[in-house]
């Protein structure tokens, strides 16, 4: 069909997503629920909540976060230095640690596995992506030794 030329035409079609949100109350307690955004095409997408069962309504009366984030977080930061024989240790729960070893092979050990050697040079960070009141944080202990000659610093951050 050599010189035939045309367009095609094709109705907008609708889009609806969805997103699983927290309402969280001024006491702390996180609720939950479906946030719908809907298009028809053109403009802006329409916005309506309901309940995890996607047809109950729900109004949130809180702070709306990403569930598993708090929404004003207070971050405790930590700098620890360690020259010499000695110990550095970091309870569980901790959202990141960073090891940075200027001198000697100081060691770690996480949890109760056996303690391995990080040489002069070297560094090591331990850390999640999202935290909150029911959010990430690393499950275990750290215990950084050093023996004489050692030199190294303990970086840490926990959610408070």
């Amino acid at each position: 069909m050599s010189g035939t030329s045309g367009s095609v035409s094709a109705a907008a079609a609708a889009d609806a997503e969805y997103e699983i949100l927290c309402d969280v109350a001024a006491s702390g307690v996180s609720t939950p629920f479906l946030r719908h955004y809907t298009t028809g095409g053109t403009g802006a997408p329409s916005v309506s909540d309901t309940a995890l069962d996607g047809t109950t309504p729900y109004t949130a009366t809180g702070t709306v976060v990403r569930c598993g984030t708090s929404p004003n977080p207070t971050i405790d930061s930590k700098a620890a230095r360690q020259t010499g024989a000695g110990t550095v240790t970091i309870a569980a729960g901790a959202r990141s640690v960073t090891l940075l070893v200027f001198a000697g092979a100081p060691t770690v050990a996480i949890g109760g596995d056996p303690a391995v050697p990080f040489p002069a040079g070297s560094s090591g960070t331990w850390s999640v992506d999202q935290g909150g009141k029911s959010g990430e944080q690393l499950a275990d202990a750290f215990v950084f030794t050093g023996l004489a000659g050692s030199d190294f610093l303990v970086l840490s951050t926990r959610e408070i």
